[in-house]
């Protein structure tokens, strides 16, 4: 890539470039970049949203640059209080250096092991000590802190805010002075905090890092963002199999900005191929499926998607049941039982009268057969067995005993 081809890669899907001339100014230069990207180790797995900024590092790395994976061993003890209402409770070392292995492990999923630094900032601010961290401190102003917008709301609200917490952002931005970044990159909701790290930076005398944000993904509701606790996610660890039916799940909509976000397609590339489904050249559904193999293979293989892409066209085109489903035994019964109850037992729904729902909008099928009315009920006596469908992806085979 020239250098403008160059800078359009690296810019793709980003949100905030700051500032996209001393990027290409540092680029001209002909040296390797040093890119840092900053994770607290506070859960242990990562899913597609997470993915967003590790991709952008890969690009980087593509394009010959130095990738740093720091783990915040020492600022997970914090605990970043981005976006929170109330203080976040710390991790002890031990569970943080138990997810930090984990995250080492997925995300060579997607960055090249041999080509990725790891490091963790304990390194640098653990030796600070309490003078240094003081020293730290003066470098900047609590005003300035409380132009961030959660520890604004939360002054303002007079609820608490403990001094470790105006202590992160400094502590993240200490970061960048000692790995000397070229770069750092964050989602938007971390852009406060990268601007302290330039902000530092200039105070220790060092050119300021170009700060890259990327956009928070939607999750598959289309709607809030991807999140382990609403359910709406797609975890990379995920098999290959559950990963294509989610995806074919999203809206067309959305699944462009899963094209820019999670593939490694050229802005070029996704704009071609979004022209020609809007000219009816290639279905939607054909799209979508494309993008899940790429997704697949980025964390699977070519096998696993194209596997996958047969089971969901089996599934779902020729109308027959997935090749694993899921056996269920349920207590046998000389009276018949409601087929609600027996869905809900089968934890195909949450409840009776979601079941209920479910077989009202004609969305369970018996043995092939829809299900018309919500009194149905079935023989249950012991040696029963029957496969049932509920909703577009939902399968299970019943045995009473």
């Amino acid at each position: 890539m020239n250098l403008e081809e160059q800078l359009e890669y690296l810019g793709k899907g980003t949100v905030d470039l700051i500032e996209r001339a001393d990027l290409k100014a540092k680029i001209q230069r002909g040296k390797p970049l040093t890119i840092k990207v900053g994770f607290d180790p506070t859960a242990p797995d990562i899913h597609l949203g997470h993915t967003v900024v590790i991709r952008k590092m890969k690009h980087f790395q593509q394009l010959g640059h130095r990738v740093i994976f720091l783990i915040g061993d020492f600022t997970g003890l914090i605990g970043d209080p981005t976006g929170k209402k109330a203080t976040r409770p710390a991790l002890s070392r031990e569970e943080v250096l138990a997810n930090a292995e984990t995250y080492r492990r997925q995300v060579y999923k997607i960055l090249d092991a041999e080509k990725t630094e790891v490091r963790f900032n304990s390194e640098w601010l653990g030796a600070l000590g309490a003078e240094g961290m003081i020293r730290l401190a003066a470098k900047y102003t609590l005003a300035r802190i409380l132009e961030r917008d959660d520890f604004r709301k939360r002054f303002d609200a007079h609820q608490p805010i403990a001094i470790h917490e105006l202590l992160y952002p400094l502590a993240q931005g200490y970061d960048s002075v000692a790995l000397k970044c070229d770069v750092e990159m964050g989602g938007t909701d971390q852009l406060f905090n990268l601007l302290v790290g330039r902000d530092l930076m200039r105070e220790y005398g060092l050119e300021p890092q170009v700060v890259i944000t990327m956009p928070l993904l939607e999750g598959l509701d289309g709607v809030e963002k991807m999140s382990k606790s609403l359910g709406n996610y797609i975890g990379i660890d995920e098999e290959p199999g559950s990963i294509f039916g989610k995806i074919m799940s999203i809206s067309d909509a959305l699944m462009w900005k899963y094209y820019t976000l999670c593939t490694d397609f050229t802005p070029a590339q996704v704009d071609t191929l979004r022209a020609r489904v809007e000219a009816g050249e290639v279905h939607p559904m054909d799209a979508k499926k494309e993008l899940a193999k790429s997704i697949i293979r980025d964390f699977h293989d070519e096998a696993a998607a194209d596997a996958a892409d047969a089971e969901f066209r089996r599934v779902f085109s020729e109308r027959q049941a997935p090749t694993d489903i899921e056996e269920t035994s349920l207590p046998a019964s000389d009276e018949p039982q409601p087929l609600a109850k027996i869905i809900t037992a089968a934890g195909l729904a949450a409840s009776n009268k979601d079941a209920q729902r479910l077989i009202a909008q004609g969305g369970v099928l018996v043995d092939d057969a829809k299900v018309e009315s919500t009194r149905h009920a079935l023989d249950a006596a012991a040696g029963k067995t029957y496969l049932l469908k509920v909703g577009k992806r939902r399968f299970a085979r019943i045995t009473f005993a």
